[in-house]
């Protein structure tokens, strides 16, 4: 991460302005300890620092931005996909062991509170219009996007009969994708740290003329820009663990608009579901008499 200082300095810095020797120091202690000073308070990085809070304020001015937290969300966005699993893990230890609950709730709310501002309702509405469209829809999400693209599949299914799993579990993923083209679309779900299996295979699908929809944390993913339509949803999380929150939460709005496009068809098909899982006793229920 050193090596990348004038790198990390020079994409925060919006003003172009060389740093004074002082917010040069703040600067130097941001990179160096970057996955600790993204969630440090002005006060607290002053004081990291040996300087005080007014100059750290100072600092994010002559950076370009209105105030330090806006500074913060930047750097947050810069460094988000660098964090390795021991430095967010290293995070975690500095949450009250007593408010680990309410501490999770509250970022995962905060998650979807920021996703609902952030959100591109025409992208989503893009989305819908191209999902239901495609000849097949391939679902693809590794490593810990796997449970949710799991999730989105096990739905779409009741609504579609053309839609397929992609995963690390069923093969090499372009084997499963070899045939897809120009009238299939490829749904991508990926969160930092970004898969680069999953970024390949959206290449590889565009490459082939599909129609690739992206689902990620925001337009600095590579993700993002791999897209031929991506929505966006909030992960942040001071830990190891990933936030699904809000990513689930687009999910279910996806299955729920594609679900009303198909109102009447669903309807039958759940109707027939219901006398299916009734007789095999899928669910438990009460005893007849």
């Amino acid at each position: 991460m050193q090596d990348n200082m004038q790198e990390l300095i020079r994409q925060l810095n919006q003003s172009g302005k060389r740093l004074s020797k002082g917010h040069k120091k703040i600067a130097e202690y941001i990179v160096e300890n970057y996955s600790k000073a993204i969630f440090m308070t002005a006060s607290t990085l002053g004081e990291k620092v040996g300087v005080s809070e007014s100059t750290v304020v100072r600092f994010a001015a002559a950076m370009g931005y209105e105030g330090y937290p806006q500074m913060q969300k930047a750097l947050q966005e810069l460094v988000r996909h660098w964090l390795t699993a021991v430095q967010r893990f290293e995070m975690a230890t500095d949450i009250n062991r007593g408010e680990v609950l309410p501490t999770v709730l509250n970022e995962d709310m905060q998650n979807i509170k920021t996703t609902i501002e952030e959100i591109d309702s025409s992208a989503f509405d893009d989305a819908v219009e191209k999902m239901d469209g495609a000849r097949n829809i391939y679902v693809m999400g590794l490593r810990s996007a796997a449970p949710i693209a799991q999730f989105l599949c096990y739905y779409l299914n009741f609504i579609y009969d053309k839609v397929h799993i992609v995963s690390e579990a069923s093969g090499d993923v372009f084997e499963q994708i070899s045939r897809i083209n120009e009238k299939d679309l490829l749904f991508s779900i990926s969160f930092p740290r970004y898969s680069t299996r999953t970024l390949e295979a959206m290449k590889f699908a565009r490459a082939r003329g599909a129609v690739v929809v992206g689902l990620t944390d925001g337009p600095m993913s590579p993700i993002y820009h791999a897209s031929t339509v991506c929505l966006t949803a909030r992960t942040n999380m001071a830990s190891f663990v990933d936030s699904m929150a809000a990513p689930l939460s687009v999910i279910n709005a996806l299955i729920v608009a594609l679900g009303l496009k198909h109102r009447d068809e669903l309807s039958e098909h759940f109707q027939l579901m219901e006398g299916i899982w009734d007789e095999y006793r899928v669910y438990v229920g009460r005893d007849k008499e």
